[in-house]
């Protein structure tokens, strides 16, 4: 049953693969080959059977007609014009295969078959006297033969029987089915024609919606298809318009949205660009001056100090400035490093992995391949760096992992960046739900530069994190 199931599903997907044209000339071909061929049969049979009958009325007529010749030739014994009738009837009738005549003992008095009488032909008919005539078909090497015998003077004087052949039923019935064929092949050959130009009309708008809609698939939302009848097709076609129409207006209403959310989001971010480096350029020059002045006031006070037991306080105090101070020139750098400002992207990177390894107990290998002494443009240093950052602020954070890979590439018109840890992991498709921020933001900055962010990941597998941004 499985078999014969899957044999009807793969019948019915290779017929469903066949075209709209295809499938409506076929079935008016084989509309017209079947009626064809079912009248065909019908006329073939009905004519067989009414030549049949006319065949049987017509060797009744005949051999009556020779019985009724014969009886006064019969009676004065005149063998030869008993031929002579025979010889005529055969004759003036293309049917006749063969005539003979028999008298009341079975003895042939005249017959047509000139190579001699068959004998075993006495035995296959006869008819009595009171009886008007009988008919058999007979089955010979030449094909069938309606063979009637009729009673002359009552079967007093004998009896005459006449044989018909159909061969003229057969060539008349050939003739008749090859006429019908030909008919047949002539109102196909029409139907195949009339089909063609039909489906043509019909299936010319539905390509074009086809088109049309492959062109919608394709983001062109200017396709129009042209209405041409008032039919369901043409209905069709007019509803498909409007849909174009307002999908355009959609991608159009959604590409103004997705412009000025770009818009606002460039802006957003070189907003928060600046206010980091202006931040960092203040906590760089006043903050770090200012605690500076105050080391070196303390360390004056230190020296000039009357009292020893200050000092102790005076040298903690100034270990705080320091460790302040410190904080202060990696905060600066967090915010936003000068050397990426100075030196590029390269030296950025390498900059902030050696203060990472320093914070974190974290095993970072950075490999930086093709920028050479080139420099990107100014937004994809600052994009790349604050994403590799954002990556590895996650690893610390989330990742708990030992060992982390950064390789920034640039090959082939792009800027290529993977991180890859060896941390627990977790499922992207859950974080995408969840909407964390980190991931959110690596993406939004990648975009604005036509670029993308990919994320494998797994429980227990680590993460990789693959970025491509064009230049």
């Amino acid at each position: 049953m499985t078999y014969v199931n899957a044999l009807a599903q793969r019948i019915w997907t290779t017929a469903g693969a066949v075209s709209v044209r295809a499938k409506i000339m076929g079935i008016v071909l084989g509309l017209v080959l079947l009626m064809g061929l079912v009248i065909t049969v019908q006329v073939r049979s009905v004519a067989a059977a009414a030549l049949q009958e006319r065949l049987q009325s017509q060797g009744v007529s005949i051999a009556h007609d020779v019985s009724a010749r014969s009886s006064d030739l019969i009676l004065i014994n005149d063998l030869f014009a008993l031929y002579q009738l025979l010889v005529n009837t055969g004759a003036n009738n293309p049917d006749v295969r063969y005539a003979f005549i028999v008298d009341p003992d079975g003895v042939v008095l005249a017959h047509t078959f000139g190579d001699g009488f068959p004998p075993a032909l006495l035995e296959s008919n006869s008819v009595d006297g009171a009886a008007h005539h009988h008919t058999v078909r007979l089955e010979t090497d030449e094909g069938p033969v309606w063979d009637t015998a009729v009673p002359i003077l009552e079967g007093r004087a004998g009896t005459a029987r006449v044989g018909l052949s159909e061969a003229g039923i057969r060539s008349t019935t050939e003739s008749l089915t090859a006429q019908m064929l030909l008919t047949t092949v002539l109102v196909s050959a029409i139907g195949i024609a009339a089909a063609a130009f039909l489906t043509w009309l019909v299936t010319r708008p539905i390509l074009e919606l086809k088109d049309a809609a492959q062109a919608v698939g394709r983001g062109d939302f200017s396709r129009r298809v042209e209405p041409w009848a008032g039919d369901e097709i043409g209905e069709l076609a007019e509803a498909f318009n409007v849909m174009t129409a307002d999908l355009a207006e959609a991608e159009q209403e959604r590409s103004e949205r997705d412009q000025l959310r770009t818009q606002l989001l460039e802006k957003v971010i070189s907003a928060q660009e600046e206010e980091r480096r202006r931040i960092a350029r203040e906590l760089h020059d006043e903050t770090g001056q200012s605690l500076t002045s105050l080391m070196v006031r303390l360390q004056n006070m230190n020296q000039q100090c009357p009292l020893p037991e200050l000092k102790p306080q005076i040298d903690e105090l100034r270990q705080v400035v320091s460790q302040t101070l410190d904080g202060v020139h990696n905060l600066s750098r967090e915010l936003r490093p000068s050397v990426l400002d100075d030196l590029g992207l390269e030296a950025a990177l390498g900059r902030y992995v050696q203060d990472y390894r320093a914070l974190h107990d974290v095993d970072v290998d950075l490999v930086i391949l093709g920028l050479g002494d080139s420099r990107l443009s100014p937004a994809i240093e600052t994009a790349l760096y604050r994403i590799v950052q954002e990556g590895l602020t996650n690893v610390v954070r989330h990742a708990d992992a030992a060992t982390v890979s950064v390789l920034v590439e640039r090959r082939d018109g792009l800027v290529k960046v993977i991180i890859e840890d060896d941390g627990v992991g977790f499922d992207p498709l859950a974080a995408d739900s969840t909407g964390r921020l980190g991931l959110f933001g690596m993406r939004e900055r990648a975009e604005l530069l036509n670029g993308s962010v990919t994320v494998e990941s797994a429980p227990g597998q680590g993460t990789s994190v693959f970025v491509q941004v064009p230049l």
